[in-house]
């Protein structure tokens, strides 16, 4: 009999599910199975226990998300079907076959009014419907399977799907100028480091339950992340500093966001690099 793990990933034609498509190669002892909303609706319970069942999952990681932060004021009922339903029901089912469920969450969840970074036990209060449907998936997967971990990261990126370093790379391409806000402040995630941190984690054999916090190190302004891109890729393109007000957007944004990630730097010896090497190498990637 094998001794091979399969893991599920959810939303893999995401970013951070692509990025899982690369280290597959480096991590021999699993078997990976990779489905999208076409090969798997997880937003259904029955199709998600039929799946386990034929399968054998023996760990899920979800990456399926709703993220479009302005278009969730509006689309209320889709976002909730994919981050809290489908949440649900995969906790759920994870506990029903005792598979080990990973769950992202967000940096959104928190009201932006700290001053220092984010940990896992400060208070959620989140300033718009996407981060509460994130709040209320964490709290539905929780509830549904107590050995939920839970993962919260911000500002993803990433040389796949539609993400602020590949518009800026666009825009100071195309543009003699852009305006970024410069008062609104987090840490970037290189979807790559987050992808290669879960793996880190699922290797040990001892993966925790609870809520933990990942991005790369430094906190910075989206000013100060598009002129280190502009620094990088030698852009001529002049990146203009205005304040949040000056950007209206449907969905409010929290001010401050920076999440503390000592907790599962410790707990799991991980090497978390700082966000600009982690910028530097993703934009390595593009031919531009």
């Amino acid at each position: 009999m094998s001794n091979t793990k399969n893991i599920l990933v959810t939303g893999a034609n995401g970013q951070l599910g692509t990025e899982l498509r690369q280290v597959e190669n480096a991590f021999k002892a699993y078997r990976f199975l990779f489905t999208s909303r076409e090969e798997l609706d997880i937003t259904d319970n029955s199709s998600v226990e039929n799946y386990f069942t034929a399968n054998q999952i023996d760990y899920c990681i979800n990456c399926a998300a709703y993220t479009a932060v302005d278009k969730a004021e509006k689309e209320k009922e889709k976002a909730i079907k994919i981050n809290v339903t489908a949440a649900a029901n995969l906790a759920a089912v994870c506990k029903k076959f005792n598979a080990v469920f990973f769950h992202f969450s967000t940096d959104y969840v928190f009201d932006g009014t700290a001053k220092m970074p984010y940990k896992d036990t400060d208070a959620t209060a989140p300033v718009n419907f996407y981060g509460q449907t994130k709040l209320d998936g964490e709290k539905e997967a929780i509830k549904q399977n107590e050995h939920t971990i839970i993962i919260r990261t911000s500002w993803v990126y990433s040389s796949h799907g539609n993400n602020f370093v590949k518009t800026m790379l666009r825009l100071m391409c195309e543009k003699e100028s852009v305006a970024v806000v410069y008062d609104q402040y987090g840490s970037p995630t290189y979807a790559a480091d987050l992808a290669d941190a879960v793996m880190k984690i699922i290797s040990t054999g001892k993966p925790a339950k609870g809520i933990y916090h990942y991005c790369n190190s430094g906190i910075i302004s989206w000013y100060d992340f598009a002129a280190e891109i502009k620094k990088i890729i030698n852009s001529k393109c002049k990146v203009n500093a205005i304040n949040t007000a000056a950007y209206p957007t449907a969905a409010k944004r929290p001010q401050y966001s920076a999440l503390d990630s000592k907790k599962i730097q410790e707990e799991y010896n991980l090497e978390i690099p700082g966000w600009k090497v982690s910028l530097e190498k993703c934009i390595k990637l593009f031919s531009l």
